[in-house]
Parts: structure tokens; C-alpha cells; sequence
């Protein structure tokens, strides 16, 4: 049964103003993909200086390896205006990369041996060799492989007019920004509560290369199964990223992250950030003369932290995110849980997006009382349970009403989504929205439909390995690109913006002298005077 306020603030959305503000959700996207060569080995080149400076491009940069790409779309209304920013980015960078293609899937391709995985280079700025440090730091204390895994992150935010009639709706008097943050927080715990609907649906890692497990370091689980004589995969899963052997760290496990309030929040980090952690106090800050981490801590930076879902404010350069989000406020969030789907030349379609943003409103108008550990012990193992096993008919889950089976709650949550589509629809003229709730309804009574099992059916259908399956994607994807150059002036305009952030690159190196030493202690200096309620 959807609840009164939910009802409440629902009918909020089918006023006239409020439809005209719904056009307006705001959304960006951050796709990574690893570059490989033409063995569907990971690419052992450097950056290709012909997509810029990876520290100041705002659209192309890296993340934890030089190999790994990463795609970052300007903030956008429409759901079809961020997909054509996202398209523009990967024809210009195929336009550049000669014998190399980008991986369509999360789970990486060929690695070879882990010290040829190459981490990220920034350049000599103080900012910059933090940058390479924090990398250097995740290799100790993870293992590069893990570090290649890729994933799609979306952001989200409300426009401002629609953040004031909802205040208004309320009756909240409080200051705008204080509101904001509030229902920022209790958005990120409904999405904790629920990430395993999201898993289900979506999920579109449901295999993984046998030699990953020997690459990783991690013994091969015994409940594990051969696809083939070179996949492995766990009977139903969904999104192996996000399993043990995946995205995952038994060491950030143990950290309890506060989604309660943001001086909770910060609170909550503030201390895993300045706790040391005796087996990384063993790697030591430097060995001989050279930075091997930032800190000896549970975390180096906030980044670190695993999380499915962040609450996020653009920070400049140097300035620690806590601090300016203690200053400012929440300002959107990032969703962290969403897998390339290596059919899909982008890794996400228009359908996922509607879906995310009726499942985001929907976590956002529903009542989120605070949640405590046990909860949280609750809502990890049931996204693990998903992740591991969700096409399992018989898994239940564990509901503030006791275990009951995923797809009959799958159905309930998807009644008050479906009333959210309902509005957009209205909004935006169409039934896309209604249409891609329906399609997740069949999904939860057919897993069959799921990303996960098409994923498993292709490859077994073709008698292909998961390398094969998804150099296949990568090759066609790579074709479609291809056969649709930019026009010449957006192409020109990229290039323009390659030269640009080398340019500015270079204005930084020359800009700022302090060694990384000063750099760093000041830098850290900002969460000691981090004042939190």
C-alpha cells in the first residue's frame, strides 16, 4: 500500500506548475571503459595525448589506470540531450584511437599480468601527483585488477523550483539549502534500502573470465560454475561487479558510513579517513623517498569509500568534499550501481534512464526514517543476495516484514514507481515512462528478461567465452562509431578543447610550486578543522 504522505507529496506532482518543473530533472553521466588492443588485451599505451590532459579535460579523462577511460557529460536536462552528449564524446575518441577499441562490459578483458597495469598519470602539479599517490595507495591496498573494473556512474538532481514547492508543500520554514540537503539523505537511505531492485533489473555482469581470479589474487569460489571452458560465473547472478570478487573490500565492510544526517555523514567518514589501519601503516606513506599511499588510514580520501550511492557538490580544486559539502549543502547525487551493458554502445539506454529517475523520485517522495546498523546489515545482504543470486525464483529477501520472496516485493515497490511514471508521462506528453516500469514488471516475473540472463543465453547460444562475447559488442559498437563522424565543426571543437586543457595543464604546473609534501599536509589539514556538529 503506498503511504499517505507518499500519496501526499504524489499528488504534488500532477499541479500544473509541478509538471513543467519535472521536464526540467537534471541529470549527467560518467561512463568508464577500459581501452584494449586488437587481442582483446587491456592497451599498454599511455593516455593518447590526442584526447588531452586527463586532469583538465572536462569530458575525457581517466580513472584508476591509463587505460581506463573515462567519459563525463555536462549537466543536462532531457534524456535524450545527455545520450546525444555521451554518443559526441565516444565518436570523437574513436575518431583518435587508431588500433584500439573501448571494452563494451564491466567485467575487464585480457589483463595479463597485474604489474602491467598501468596507473594514472596527471602530470607535476601538486594536484596532480595526489592524484597518481591515491591510485598508487588503491594498488596496495586492493590490487590493480579490481581497479579495472568499470561502471557507469548517473547524476541527479532536482531543479530549484521544484525543491520549493515541495518545502513549500511541507510547510518547512527552515533555509532552502538545509531542506535540500535533508531530503538529499533521505533519497540516499530509500536507495540503500531498495539498490537491490536497481540489481535486478539492470544488472549486466553476470560472468566473468576465469584468469580474473588468478590476476585478483582471489581464490575461485567453489559454489562457482564454468560457462565454458575459460567464463566463470555464479548460478543467477546479476551483477558479479559488485560481488566479493568484484568492486568490493571486506577491509571498507567494517567502515559504518551514516547516511543519517550530513553531520553523520561527515562524522562518519571524518573518522575512517583519520583512523589508522595497522596493515597499511605497514606499506608505510613512502619507501625510499617515494609516496606509496596518502595516508595509512582505514581511507585515504573520501573517494575511497565503496559506496552505492553518494551525496555530491562540485569542489574546487584542493578543497576537501566534506568541507564543502558541510559548507554548502548537498547539491545532487551520484548513483555508483550501474553496470555497462555490453549490448548497448553507450552501456545505457533512454528506458534505463527514465527508470532510474522514476526510481530515484519514488526513493525521494517515499518516508525514509533513519536507518542503524542492523538495518544496514539488512538492505548489504539483501543487494548481495541479489548480486550473487538474484534469477534465483525461490530468493527471498529480508523486509521490515520479514523474508519475502524478490519479485512479489519487486512488484510493491514497482506500484508507487509506476504512480511517479504516471506523472512524468504527463509531463513529458508520452508513456515511455509507464512502458519502462511494465518492462521491469515482466522482468521480476520472467528473469529470463533480465540484462543478466540475455547476457548468459548469448553466450551460450554462440558457444562463445565471456572474452569472446564481449569483444564482439566492443567490435560492432566500435563500427557504429565509427560509420558516424562528427560534423567538422563539433569535431574541431573537440580537438579545440584537447589543446585547451593542455594549455591549462601546463598553466597549473607553472602556477603552483609547493612541493606534494605542503600540498598534502595542507590538504589534510582541512578535515583536522572540519567542524561537525
Amino acid at each position: 500500500m503506498l503511504t499517505d504522505s507518499f500519496k501526499q507529496r504524489l499528488n504534488l506532482l500532477s499541479c500544473a506548475d509541478v509538471q513543467v518543473l519535472l521536464q526540467d530533472l537534471q541529470r549527467g553521466i560518467e561512463r568508464e571503459a577500459l581501452r584494449v588492443d586488437t587481442a582483446n588485451h587491456l592497451a599498454q599505451t599511455p593516455h593518447p595525448a590526442v584526447l588531452g590532459s586527463p586532469l583538465t579535460h572536462p569530458s575525457i579523462t581517466t580513472d584508476f589506470s591509463e587505460a581506463l577511460l573515462e567519459f563525463v557529460t555536462p549537466v543536462t536536462t532531457g534524456v535524450d540531450n545527455v545520450l546525444a552528449e555521451l554518443d559526441r564524446i565516444h565518436r570523437f575518441v574513436y575518431s583518435q584511437l587508431q588500433d584500439e577499441m573501448l571494452w563494451s562490459a564491466s567485467m575487464p578483458c585480457l589483463l595479463g599480468d597485474e604489474s602491467t597495469i598501468s596507473i594514472a598519470q596527471y602530470g607535476s602539479s601538486p594536484n596532480a601527483q595526489m592524484k597518481t599517490i591515491y591510485r598508487r595507495g588503491l594498488s596496495h591496498r586492493y590490487g590493480r585488477a579490481m581497479q579495472t573494473i568499470a561502471g557507469i556512474h548517473y547524476n541527479f538532481s532536482l531543479p530549484d523550483g521544484l525543491w520549493q514547492l515541495l518545502q513549500a508543500d511541507e510547510g518547512d520554514t527552515r533555509a532552502r539549502q538545509d531542506y535540500i540537503t535533508e531530503r538529499y539523505f533521505d533519497l540516499i537511505r530509500n536507495v540503500n534500502r531498495y539498490s537491490w531492485l536497481l540489481i535486478y533489473c539492470y544488472g549486466a555482469s553476470p560472468v566473468v573470465d576465469k584468469d580474473f581470479f588468478r590476476i585478483k589474487n582471489t581464490v575461485q569460489p567453489q559454489d562457482w560454475v564454468h560457462c565454458d571452458a575459460n567464463s566463470l560465473t555464479h548460478p543467477y547472478a546479476t551483477a558479479l561487479r559488485l560481488s566479493d570478487v568484484g568492486y568490493q573490500s571486506t577491509v571498507q565492510a567494517s567502515i559504518d558510513v551514516n547516511y543519517n544526517s550530513l553531520d553523520a555523514y561527515s562524522r562518519s567518514l571524518c573518522q575512517a579517513i583519520q583512523q589508522p589501519y595497522p596493515p597499511y601503516a605497514k606499506i608505510g606513506v613512502q619507501q625510499a623517498g617515494v609516496y606509496q599511499q596518502l595516508s595509512t588510514s582505514l581511507l585515504q580520501i573520501e573517494n575511497e569509500c565503496y559506496s552505492l550511492i553518494r551525496p555530491k557538490r562540485v569542489a574546487p580544486s584542493g578543497k576537501i568534499p566534506l568541507g564543502v559539502l558541510q559548507q554548502q549543502g548537498v547539491e545532487y547525487i551520484e548513483m555508483r550501481c550501474i553496470d555497462n551493458n555490453p549490448a548497448l554502445p553507450l552501456g545505457i539506454d533512454a528506458d534505463q534512464i527514465r527508470f532510474l529517475d522514476c526510481f530515484l523520485l519514488y526513493c525521494l517522495l517515499q518516508p525514509s526514517p533513519p536507518c542503524d546498523q542492523a538495518e544496514q546489515a539488512c538492505y548489504r545482504d539483501n543487494l548481495a543476495r541479489t548480486v550473487q543470486q538474484g534469477r534465483d525464483p525461490s530468493l527471498r529477501l529480508m523486509s521490515p516484514k520479514g523474508p519475502i520472496p524478490l519479485a512479489q516485493w519487486g512488484e510493491h515497490l514497482l506500484d508507487g514507481i509506476s504512480a511517479i511514471a504516471q506523472q512524468l508521462d504527463q509531463a513529458h506528453n508520452t508513456r515511455a515512462y509507464q512502458t519502462v516500469c511494465q518492462k521491469q514488471r515482466d522482468k521480476l516475473r520472467n528473469p529470463a528478461l533480465t540484462p543478466s540472463a540475455r547476457c548468459m543465453d548469448a553466450m551460450q547460444g554462440q558457444s562463445l567465452s565471456f572474452i569472446d562475447w564481449a569483444a564482439q559488442w566492443s567490435r560492432q559498437h566500435q563500427a557504429d562509431f565509427l560509420a558516424r563522424p562528427l560534423p567538422a565543426t563539433e569535431q574541431q571543437a573537440f580537438v579545440q578543447q584537447v589543446c585547451v586543457s593542455i594549455a591549462q595543464q601546463q598553466q597549473l604546473e607553472a602556477r603552483d610550486k609547493r612541493t606534494t609534501e605542503a600540498y598534502l599536509r595542507d590538504y589534510y589539514q582541512q578535515y583536522q578543522a572540519l567542524r561537525i556538529d
